[in-house]
């Protein structure tokens, strides 16, 4: 299995989809009020298209089989109802792909549609993932559809580090980039542009949705159970081997944050700045907010003075109606 994602992957990505994606948008910010001063900017990646950093993965690996002459016939197919489903459905009705997309019947009607909306065939199986995921992979295999995956693939990853190289491009003398991690494919690929660049990457997990953190101290992905106000988007019960490989690098930094900041912190994000984003683009802020328990590691980042930081804000599709009371604080 290919593990390890290089630069080369990453600029060899940037080629193929540029003019394909939106580049991002980098934002300047105030750093925590109460903090040591230190210098803050926002990766406005949720204003992507489809709502989250997804379509660059989508859109490299779609476009590499297709410069390759292995997209078959029948299509892509997917088991996801969330940002990795709808990028796929976007990318291929993009190259005029078929795509057929798989979820569990339990799937929220809204995102249903809107995968419809993007040209796919929708097909409910179950009433969890696992079984959503198990027709995917019959599918491809009785029909010969192009089997994609939210994110441990390294063209996924490679698409998805595209994201850091924009970054930099606009931040030259970045020291710190802030990512959520769900199953690590954003991730990964953010962490091997940024060595590249001599960035240091923050990696942040909800408490209790902590595959990669799990990871590093088993010493290989193992899965974990998922409990989170983020799990819609960061509730991978394992992470991928090659975000493991890239969070042992030197230049990674692990945390851990509670959902009540994670809450915080999105709400925190509408009150100041009018930006709606998922829970999961604001666990990477709540990294900056979270209070540091006393005597263990690895609960929240603080940056030194004069810092240079950059939280990526990786995805919108959220229901905004609960922010319109975000004055009743949790």
């Amino acid at each position: 299995m290919h593990t390890a994602l290089t630069y080369a992957d990453i600029k060899t990505a940037a080629d193929r989809i540029a003019g394909q994606v939106r580049p991002v948008t980098v934002a300047e910010a105030e750093a925590e009020p109460g903090t040591e001063p230190y210098r803050l900017h926002f990766a406005l990646e949720h204003m992507q298209h489809t709502g989250s950093f997804k379509a660059r993965g989508a859109r490299n690996f779609l476009l590499a089989h297709q410069e390759d002459g292995t997209l078959p016939d029948a299509g892509v197919t997917i088991a996801s109802g969330g940002n990795a489903g709808l990028a796929c459905a976007w990318a291929a009705l993009r190259q005029g792909v078929r795509a057929t997309v798989f979820l569990p019947t339990t799937a929220p009607k809204v995102k249903a549609d809107k995968l419809v909306g993007y040209g796919a065939e929708v097909r409910l199986v179950g009433t969890e993932y696992a079984e959503a995921l198990a027709a995917c992979e019959s599918f491809a295999a009785e029909t010969g559809a192009l089997a994609s995956h939210a994110y441990d693939h390294p063209l996924i990853a490679a698409g998805a580090g595209t994201l850091l190289d924009e970054i930099h491009d606009r931040l030259p003398d970045l020291d710190t980039v802030v990512v959520a991690v769900g199953g690590g494919g954003l991730f990964s690929g953010v962490a091997t542009a940024a060595r590249h660049h001599g960035i240091r990457t923050v990696a942040v997990e909800p408490e209790n949705c902590r595959a990669l953190d799990a990871a590093l101290r088993a010493g290989n992905p193992v899965d974990v159970t998922v409990d989170s106000v983020a799990a819609d988007s960061l509730g991978a019960r394992r992470a991928s081997a090659t975000a493991l490989a890239a969070a042992q690098d030197d230049g990674v930094r692990t945390v851990l944050v509670p959902d009540t900041e994670i809450i915080r912190a999105r709400r925190a994000l509408w009150d100041d700045r009018r930006l709606a984003v998922e829970h999961a683009a604001a666990t990477a802020l709540a990294a900056l907010t979270a209070p540091e328990h006393e005597g263990t590691t690895g609960h929240g980042y603080r940056p030194a003075p004069g810092e240079k930081v950059c939280v990526v804000l990786c995805g919108a599709n959220t229901d905004p109606a609960d922010l319109a009371h975000s004055a009743e604080t949790a």
